[in-house]
């Protein structure tokens, strides 16, 4: 596994291929962009934690931030989420990208009280809507490891880490105000 990455450091850029079939680019050639790892394509705690970020896209978007967000799971595990979130998504079942990220698999992902609550309210929210269209694909694991922990990153178009977040269980991730707050205290300025 890589080592972690740190605010200062320098990620070159890289093209993507997301589960559309369309080609994204990281960093985004403008703007901001906000690097999501995420556990896999049925885990309730990424299920909740991703539905705000789609409701509050638009936000993101007015912000100048691009979202990118990865599973460890199959593309075939990830199609029902196309219709789900509206920016780029990007199976790495061979967590190719996790490891050069330096994203640790461990018992704590899911042995955290706050996890745990996470991932009740993640499964009721699933359960309550399992008819409803944006849920399609959402709820059923697929093999995946349930021991991964999410990490966040903020990258600006020359490929500088402005600033970045490692997990220590599976519910501890940036929030959409947490991404806003570090995009305009960042506004070109060092990183944080």
């Amino acid at each position: 596994m890589s080592a972690k990455f740190e605010p200062g450091d320098l990620i070159a850029t890289r093209q993507y291929a997301t589960i559309t079939g369309e080609s994204v680019t990281v960093p985004a050639p403008v703007g901001s962009t906000h690097l999501q790892f995420r556990r896999f394509a049925g885990c309730p705690i990424c299920h909740l934690h991703l539905r705000s970020f789609a409701t509050r896209h638009q936000e993101l978007v007015d912000a100048g931030i691009t979202e990118v967000v990865f599973f460890h799971s199959p593309h075939s595990a990830l199609q029902g989420y196309q219709a789900l979130l509206p920016f780029a998504v990007v199976a790495d079942a061979e967590r190719q990208s996790y490891d050069e990220f330096g994203i640790d698999t461990r018992i704590s992902a899911v042995a955290h009280p706050r996890a745990w609550r996470s991932a009740f309210r993640g499964y009721a929210s699933v359960m309550g809507h399992r008819n409803d269209p944006d849920n399609a694909g959402v709820g059923a694991s697929d093999g995946s490891t349930h021991l991964s922990l999410p990490a966040d990153f903020l990258l600006v178009p020359d490929g500088t880490v402005v600033a970045a977040h490692y997990g220590r269980h599976a519910d501890d991730q940036w929030t959409v105000d947490q991404v806003l707050d570090l995009n305009r205290v960042n506004a070109g300025k060092e990183p944080l």
